[in-house]
């Protein structure tokens, strides 16, 4: 299991990954469903800016700082990194890209989406997307979750996103 994480994920290893590997069987089924959400039609921009959203949703310091590099390598600003707390008051993202992004907080904060949200969304997007992306942000919602229940710490090598910058 340690040689396929580092084959296919950052070295260091990830505290997720560290803390899940008491359970082997799993860890190496939530490898391989993760790796197959991100080969999927959905474009790693809208998919990063789903998962970043889902973050900041749910306050998971851990999600938004692994993901901004993500999302820099999918193609995101600093400035729509920094905008996505915000996101429908910044006029950095474009109609898709909100659309997306409010689907991926409705279904985080609510579960159940309203029609109008789905909507929105899937007028860009097509059915096969839509499932990618309903997925992405289930599983990405779960993961938050699996990291507040076993305490997952964030790696020092990132920046707590939601740390006061006071000194």
């Amino acid at each position: 299991m340690y040689d396929r994480l580092e084959a296919e994920r950052k070295v260091p290893t990830a505290n997720i990954f560290l803390a899940l590997a008491g359970a082997p069987e799993q860890l190496d089924a939530f490898l391989t469903y993760a790796n197959a959400l991100r080969a999927c039609e959905l474009s790693p921009r809208l998919r990063e800016l789903a998962i970043l959203t889902v973050g900041h949703a749910t306050r998971s310091a851990y999600e938004v700082a692994h993901h901004q590099s993500h999302g820099m390598k999918a193609g995101l600003t600093e400035e729509q990194l920094a905008a996505v707390a915000d996101f429908e008051s910044a006029d950095v993202f474009d109609e898709v890209e909100k659309a997306v992004m409010r689907l991926a907080k409705e279904s985080t904060l609510v579960v159940d989406v309203s029609e109008e949200t789905w909507r929105a969304a899937a007028a860009h997007l097509t059915d096969k997307q839509m499932v990618e992306l309903a997925l992405s942000i289930a599983w990405y919602n779960s993961g938050v979750r699996i990291m507040g229940l076993l305490d997952i710490d964030l790696e020092s090598g990132y920046p707590n996103p939601f740390a006061d910058p006071r000194p």
